[in-house]
């Protein structure tokens, strides 16, 4: 199925802007006018509550960021340990498919998963800007 290869550099596209966009969603209410809330219940959890910070621009820009496909594969890994932390103190004890459940957060942490270990792809800025992006011409 050579058609289906000549595709993954659009399926990396998706999985960039799917992660990217719900990423800056959760982000940006945080960003913008949330932060403090959300610097509380980072405390209330047990964490030091700058990590809410941390947190909130790794969502809001990182999301940019990957979308992007600019520092791709360093932005989806502070979005893994993000989500893994939001899985871990948040979502468990819901249960994996209980309302608040952890489901929706793996499946964008095993995105983010993805993303580290192939990069942004051709169609990414990270690309563009290592020369990766080229059209190599075929030998003759």
């Amino acid at each position: 199925m050579r058609f289906l290869d000549r595709l993954q550099p659009l399926a990396l596209l998706v999985l960039r802007v799917v992660l990217g966009a719900v990423m800056i969603g959760h982000g940006y209410g945080k960003v913008f006018g949330g932060l403090a809330h959300f610097a509380q219940f980072v405390g209330s959890l047990g964490l030091p509550s700058w990590l809410a910070y941390i947190s909130a621009i790794t969502e809001f820009f990182g999301g940019i960021l990957v979308i992007a496909g600019l520092l791709t594969r360093c932005v989806s890994l502070a979005i893994l340990i993000d989500l893994s932390v939001a899985i871990a103190k948040v979502h468990w004890k819901h249960g994996f498919l209980g309302e608040g459940g952890y489901q929706f957060p793996l499946a964008l942490a095993a995105i983010a998963f993805a993303l580290i270990f192939f990069g942004g792809g051709p169609m990414a800025f990270d690309s563009i800007r290592t020369g990766g992006g080229r059209i190599k011409s075929k030998p003759a």
